[in-house]
Parts: structure tokens; C-alpha cells; sequence
């Protein structure tokens, strides 16, 4: 385990859930839209049980995690990509470059597998340690939980070269040839291929709370919903639609961009040509949303809990809100009815930084509010923080924001 990490913690979605192991999952379905020349839009069945999409804007081929920890892959497999090594399983993330694959083993360790040509799939020693993956078209990105950011592959435009001071990242995002770190304190550094203007990061360079990284282009949510991009805007991959507001999350394709709104609908825009920025009605529900070269990837909530008996048995975070915040958050969360539990809330780095007993929780709906301090009343500073709630049997968790 990732240092007190709930697996289920890494993923990116807007609200994770977990329970007691082999109690329950949650019921996620992907949609695929765009071209579908290698079947990269033909999601396989059971379409269920999805937590995560695989991100990156490279490739022809899709990626989708279960909440059992396996990885399904579908599309264009010509480097074997496609192809999850046994064990298919354990995995908390995962990664698509042009021809290969990345995937997040809950120990912290990187499974690469696809093409070999440039490295790409020779994750360095030690292979241990990590909490994010991230692909670009032929080098990889793993994010430490010392906050340093590691990179192998071709190293043509220097992608592989990650900027002084190494630390304190928080999110990595790789596109073609150029890559995105988002810090704890909200800025961006950029490096890389920089032909477009696609590393030269907008003043002012802060409030930043989610990056995605496209071929030319690059997009960065801020803390108050909006999305800036950079880069190249042949297509208008640049050019957010009004109104440019309520965005929690972004995705690039090779030339089209994608952003997931708080009311769980997605916006697309740039290169339409293979209906790319077409998204499928009913345009509703959505907590995920990846980008692939012509094609999108959007999970969706499907049926809720799906168990062996019912959803009411089930601790659930239903809200946070709001997320980004800067002062206070209100959790809230329905109970089957459990004693002894704990709220607690940990650090990119799984550190655990607030712990706070609750104690009885009989069944029905209750409210935790968290001022963004640590244990001891000190001010946390801004980044992405896990928050738990639970007690022996189950447990419960989201991702939030805090931005000071």
C-alpha cells in the first residue's frame, strides 16, 4: 500500500468511493466518442464496475480501470498496448503514450508494456515510491510521493528533463514531445517541446488545481472553475467556449480539448472532424473524462452500488462542497450506522495530517466540515488532499482542493 493510501484515493474522479473489500463496488459505464478506426470507441462488455479512465492525449487505443484493480484495454494493439501482464490486478491508475502503456501498482511501482523503441517501458530503479502515472507520445512520466516527478523515454526536446527544484508536484500530465507538473501552491511548470508557445504558462501562474497536456497545446483548470489555454490554437483547441466557468476537470487530444463541469456534463471544442467534440446525449452525469488523439473517453455514474445487498448498507460520501475550497469544506455522507469512526485527511505524499474521531454514527445522513488545518490547528498549504471517513470494516474517501 502507498503509505496509507486507500488504493481507491489516487484515482481521479470527482468522488471516490470505497467500502470493505469484497463488499462492494462502485458502478461506473464508459462512453467513447470520435473516430473509432481501431475500435478505440467499442467499450467491452460488462461496461460496469469502472472507477478511472486511462489518461493521456496519445494513441488509438482506450484504457478503463475496474474497481477490482484491473485494467481493461481496447483499440489499436499493434505494440501489444493492449495486451495487461499478468497479474491484471492491484493496479490504482493508468497511462496511455502512443504505443504503450502505463499502469500504477497500489505497492507504488510502475507496470510498462507496448512498444519498447525509445525507453519508454524502462521504468528507472528504484521502482517503488510512485503515486501518478502519466504517457507522452514516446516517454513516461511517474510522479513520486516525495513530490518529485521521474522521466524516461526519448529525450529529443528535453521532456525527460524535469526542471530544478524537483519537488513538490502534486499532478503531472505528458502530451506529444512537452510536459505540465502542477506544484502545491498552485503554479505550472512546463518543459519541453516549446514550438507553439505550448510551455510558456499564462500569468499569473497560480490557482491552478488540474493540467492536461495535448500535442501543441496545453490546459489548466484554475481554482475558480475556469480553464486557460496555451499553445497552438490551429483548431481553436485553445478557445474555451463561454461560459469559461464550473470546470473541475480537462482533457487534451491531439488537437481538441475537453472539460468536465461540476453539474457532470462535458464540453469539448477544437478539431471536430471525426465527431470528436460530439458528445453523446444525454450529456449528464459524468465524474471522469480522458482524451485520446480523435476520440474522448467520459465515466460515467451508472446504477450506483452494486452489492449483495443494499446501497443503504454502505457507508457513501455524498458531497464536498465546495471543492476547490480555500477556508472550509462540508462533507457530507450517509451512514448505514457504524461506531468508532474516524475522519481523517492525508497529504499527496499519503501522509496523514488530520485525524479527527466521530465516534457513533448512527444510520442516516450526517455532515463533517474540515477548516483545512492539520491536527495540530495549523494552516495546511494549498494542493490535493485525501479525505477519509470510515471505520474498520468500511471506509469512504474523496479528493479535494484546498487553494489558500
Amino acid at each position: 500500500m502507498i503509505r496509507g493510501f486507500s488504493p481507491i484515493a489516487l484515482l481521479p474522479l470527482l468522488l471516490l468511493v470505497t467500502v470493505g473489500a469484497g463488499f462492494a463496488q462502485w458502478n461506473g459505464e464508459i462512453v467513447a466518442w470520435g473516430t473509432n478506426s481501431y475500435g478505440q470507441c467499442d467499450v467491452p462488455e460488462p461496461n460496469s464496475g469502472f472507477v478511472a479512465l486511462g489518461t493521456g492525449c496519445n494513441g488509438a487505443h482506450s484504457l478503463g480501470l475496474k474497481a477490482d484493480g484491473s485494467i481493461v484495454a481496447w483499440g489499436h494493439n499493434t505494440s501489444g498496448q493492449c495486451d495487461v501482464p499478468e497479474p491484471n490486478s492491484g493496479f490504482v491508475a493508468a497511462a496511455r503514450g502512443y504505443g504503450h502503456t502505463l499502469g500504477l501498482k497500489e505497492d507504488g511501482s510502475i507496470v510498462a508494456w507496448g512498444l519498447q523503441g525509445w525507453g519508454m517501458c524502462d521504468v528507472p530503479s528504484p521502482n517503488e515510491g510512485f503515486v501518478a502515472v502519466s504517457a507522452g507520445r514516446y516517454h513516461s512520466l511517474g510522479l513520486k510521493e516525495d513530490g518529485s516527478i521521474v522521466a524516461w523515454g526519448i529525450n529529443a526536446a528535453g521532456q525527460c528533463d524535469v526542471p530544478e527544484p524537483n519537488s513538490g508536484f502534486v499532478a503531472i500530465a505528458g502530451g506529444y514531445y512537452h510536459n505540465l507538473g502542477l506544484k502545491a501552491d498552485g503554479s505550472v511548470v512546463a518543459w519541453g517541446g516549446d514550438w507553439t508557445g505550448q510551455c510558456d504558462v499564462p500569468e499569473p501562474n497560480s490557482d491552478f488545481v488540474a493540467v492536461a497536456a495535448g500535442r501543441y497545446h496545453s490546459l489548466g483548470v484554475k481554482a475558480d472553475g475556469s480553464v486557460v489555454a496555451w499553445g497552438s490554437n490551429s483548431y481553436g483547441q485553445c478557445a474555451v467556449p463561454s461560459p469559461n466557468n464550473g470546470f473541475v476537470a480537462v482533457a487534451a487530444g491531439e488537437i481538441h480539448s475537453a472539460g468536465l463541469k461540476a453539474d457532470g456534463s462535458i464540453v469539448a471544442w477544437g478539431s471536430n472532424s471525426f465527431g470528436q467534440c460530439d458528445v453523446p446525449e444525454p450529456n449528464s452525469g459524468f465524474v471522469g473524462i480522458a482524451g485520446g488523439e480523435a476520440h474522448n473517453l467520459g465515466l460515467r455514474e451508472s446504477t450506483g452500488i452494486e452489492d449483495e445487498g443494499l446501497a443503504g448498507d454502505f457507508i457513501q460520501i455524498q458531497s464536498v462542497s465546495p471543492n476547490p475550497f480555500s477556508s472550509s469544506t462540508s462533507v457530507v455522507f450517509q451512514s448505514p450506522g457504524l461506531s468508532s469512526m474516524t475522519f481523517q485527511v492525508f497529504d499527496i505524499a499519503g501522509r496523514l495530517v488530520r485525524t479527527q474521531a466521530i465516534g457513533n454514527s448512527p444510520a442516516g445522513q450526517h455532515t463533517i466540515a474540515w477548516d483545512g488545518r492539520d491536527s495540530q490547528g495549523a494552516e495546511l498549504g494549498s494542493g490535493v488532499y485525501f479525505i477519509r471517513l470510515g471505520g474498520a470494516e468500511q471506509q469512504a474517501s474523496a479528493k479535494v482542493v484546498l487553494v489558500r
